[in-house]
């Protein structure tokens, strides 16, 4: 690996403790739980914008809750900022790792260019606001924001279990969502950006490559079904003579599993992650159930399809087993394909550094999913024990994620360069 090992952002052990304390930032209990737009995720905001602050980066949060810093270019200026950084939400009892690393990994960048070689372009250094989509249901809130994709009509739309809806939650948090179109990005601000992540998945584990260049990222079509029978109570209710909707809604559920498994692509998955019985009690019928499927393809065509005929089997099962049944839209995001220009950046890199690529697809949605309509983007990925991603399991080593940061920054040295 080249002298870009010896840089003192770029040491494991420094990258290891600015990770921890970003972990620090967590409700109780196991794993990581810093929901979109609460008062953790804030603080996590606020540490970033302080670690930029201690480079002598000034920073601003915009009114969707990104918090943005920029390093001004000290040679010749060339037009168009390159761009890295990624997510400080989690979902509950997630890890320490997904989109956290990002961030971690644009911090040493900004220390590394601070004192490195020239650069002709601003770079900045993001971390965006609600990512995850465990609260509200859609994901990638604030990069879909500056990218245009959602706007302040959206945000009273959008509401967490509790019906507190994401405009609301933004406001509790002295944010401004009736001003997010103030946030938008102008494409022409910018050249490129490029996100560092965990891969989430065990391809570059199993055949050993510390880096992962993604050309692709998956779509996801997200659903809310609602199952309505008639509660009654368990003792006196015949079994011929019930309209159960648990059964109904596990029936359904294993349909889905069904649907995603005899699937002719090995990338289409369809997820049951939330499930609410009502009334809940041991001797009472459940009268009403919901729960969310996330659909995921890197084909858009596939995905539609699949969502489709994820709604027309729990038509058919509320059907037969006499129950009422909704099936609603939360949210749709395309899957992408990745600027070629940024990934071909990113593989010199990594063969300058020494390290072996893998080109891979992302299962997962990112933030860079949205970027990338506004600008060549690209995502480089770092190996996850096992897999394990939102799980306290999640984890990958200091090492790892220090070869991830040299790539990232010898990546955007190369964009930077570029005309």
């Amino acid at each position: 690996m080249s002298t870009l090992a010896t840089v003192p952002a770029l040491q494991p052990a420094r990258l290891e403790e600015t990770l921890l304390r970003f972990a620090a930032l967590s409700e109780p209990g196991p794993g990581v739980s810093r929901l979109a737009y609460t008062r953790l995720e804030r603080q996590a905001h606020d540490l970033f914008a302080s670690l930029l602050a201690d480079l002598g980066i000034a920073s601003y949060t915009d009114a969707a809750g990104n918090t943005i810093g920029e390093l001004a270019p000290d040679a010749e200026p060339r037009p168009g900022a390159i761009g890295t950084g990624s997510h400080l939400d989690s979902v509950p009892h997630g890890g320490a790792y997904d989109g956290t690393v990002g961030v971690v990994a644009a911090l040493a960048v900004a220390a590394a260019a601070s004192a490195g070689r020239p650069r002709h372009r601003p770079w900045r250094f993001v971390a965006f606001a609600a990512e995850e989509g465990a609260r509200f249901g859609q994901a990638c809130n604030g990069s879909r924001i500056v990218a245009g994709l959602t706007g302040a009509a959206d945000l009273r739309q959008l509401t967490d279990r509790t019906g507190t809806t994401m405009a609301a939650a933004m406001t509790e948090c002295g944010l401004a969502p009736e001003r997010v179109e103030t946030a938008r990005w102008d494409p022409r601000d910018w050249r490129a950006f490029v996100e560092l992540h965990v891969e989430q998945g065990t391809v570059l584990e199993h055949r050993r490559v510390p880096v992962g260049v993604v050309d692709t990222v998956s779509g996801s079509t997200r659903l809310r079904v609602c199952l309505t029978g008639v509660a009654s109570h368990t003792g006196g209710t015949p079994m011929d003579n019930r309209r159960d909707a648990l059964a109904a809604a596990a029936e359904c559920v294993l349909d889905c599993e069904r649907l995603a498994v005899a699937a002719t692509d090995v990338n289409t998955r369809i997820t049951v992650g939330a499930l609410t019985v009502e009334p809940g009690a041991i001797t009472i019928i459940p009268g009403r159930v919901v729960f969310t499927v996330d659909v995921r393809e890197t084909d858009y065509g596939r995905q539609r399809a699949a969502a489709h005929a994820v709604g027309q089997r729990c038509r058919t099962v509320a059907a037969r087993r006499g129950v009422d049944v909704e099936v609603e839209e939360l949210a749709d995001t395309p899957p992408v394909s990745l600027s070629r220009e940024v990934a071909a950046a990113a593989r010199a890199a990594a063969t300058a550094l020494g390290l072996p690529a893998e080109v891979l697809s992302s299962g997962a949605s990112h933030d860079t999913q949205q970027i990338s309509r506004l600008m060549p983007a690209g995502i480089v990925f770092v190996p996850s024990r096992g897999g394990l991603s939102h799980s306290p399991g999640e984890f990958s080593t200091a090492d790892q994620v220090a070869a991830g940061a040299a790539v990232l920054l010898e990546t955007m040295y190369r964009l930077d360069a570029t005309a």
